[in-house]
């Protein structure tokens, strides 16, 4: 059974080639300035439930695109997604949360976003707490977090929320090395229980320890699907 099902995805954005200084010129301007760029090209991939699958390419490639259509925060141009259970993405560090919410707040605030009850907030509250390692400034405002202290939060409540597909893009590569160590390894506890994970990394070495399958995206487009070991040597072989 899959758990992500992804069928003729592509994906356009409007790139502006002149700065504009106004609503009145931009609305002027919107239809005859910009350059059609297409991130995504008839993107095929079926992810099996319960594996671990690494998202690797050059930047431009593609990969964080794709993991956004996977959450549902943006939507194909073209084509279709077919998801298979609850997600949690942790994706852009802090995405989502509000500066002037304290840590606690913001919890809440995810917590209902990725659709858990007051109640179940409040029973995973102090689980969240104790991972995040945040316990003394939980009730401060995040804009006050260094970009470490958001990691720790925005990992915390996305594994702790019980989603059946995880959702990781880069952010293990933001903090110290004993919690990075801690993300990894509650990411080998989620494969343990059969969880789907899906990780965008530039990291060969960590999507290949990790992974039990890859996807090499080059422009847009599949490059090639196989075993973490075998994607991860034509990665390399990219420079």
């Amino acid at each position: 059974m899959y758990a992500v099902k992804i069928v003729g995805i592509s994906k356009k954005f409007k790139l502006y080639q002149q700065r504009t200084y106004s609503l009145k010129e931009f609305l002027i301007r919107r239809n005859n300035q910009y350059e059609e760029f297409w991130a995504l090209k008839n993107i095929n991939i079926n992810i099996p439930k319960g594996k671990t699958v690494g998202l690797v390419g050059k930047n431009g490639s593609g990969k964080s695109t794709l993991l956004k259509i996977i959450a549902r925060i943006l939507k194909p141009t073209e084509g279709f997604i077919e998801v298979n259970g609850k997600v949690s993405a942790l994706l852009e560090l802090g995405a989502g949360f509000q500066s002037d919410f304290t840590g606690r707040e913001n919890i809440f605030l995810n917590g209902s976003i990725l659709g858990l009850s007051n109640k179940e907030i409040t029973n995973k509250m102090q689980d969240i707490i104790d991972f995040s390692e945040l316990e003394d400034f939980i009730d401060t405002p995040v804009r006050n977090y260094s970009s470490g202290m958001y990691m720790r939060l925005a990992f915390a409540i996305a594994v702790n929320v019980d989603p059946d597909i995880l959702l990781v893009d880069e952010v293990l590569a933001v903090g110290d090395e004993a919690f990075q160590k801690k993300c990894l390894e509650k990411i080998n506890e989620y494969k343990a229980k059969g969880k789907t994970i899906i990780i965008v990394s530039h990291s060969a070495d960590l999507v290949e320890a990790f992974c039990d399958l890859a996807v090499l995206l080059k422009q847009g487009q599949v490059e090639d699907v196989g075993t973490a070991s075998e994607i991860i040597k034509k990665y390399r072989m990219l420079g």
